[in-house]
């Protein structure tokens, strides 16, 4: 193979959780996980959005290692106004 592959394209989704069984049984939570697939992609609001990327910004420094050497972070705005991001994992 000599083509070196140099990122990843990802986007933010953020899942709601409820949970089942044990001693967290009904516990309710959101997580905002990446997915390689623009079709997954959360739509946010425009003014809901910030704290999203805050969130993810503050967290880059546990998501790097190994392969993975950043992350570049582009929301790109909807025909109808909302706005979903659209990650750059860059890897070496």
């Amino acid at each position: 193979m000599t083509d070196k592959i140099t990122s990843n394209e990802l986007y933010f989704v953020v899942l709601p959780l409820i949970h089942f069984g044990g001693q967290n049984h009904g516990l309710t939570e959101q997580v905002l996980t990446l997915m390689p697939d623009r079709n997954f992609a959360s739509r946010f609001f425009p003014e809901e959005l910030s704290g999203y990327i805050a969130t993810f910004k503050n967290r880059i420094e546990l998501l790097t290692s190994g392969h993975v050497k950043g992350f570049e972070i582009h929301p790109e705005v909807e025909e109808d106004g909302r706005v979903i991001v659209r990650v750059v994992q860059n890897v070496g």
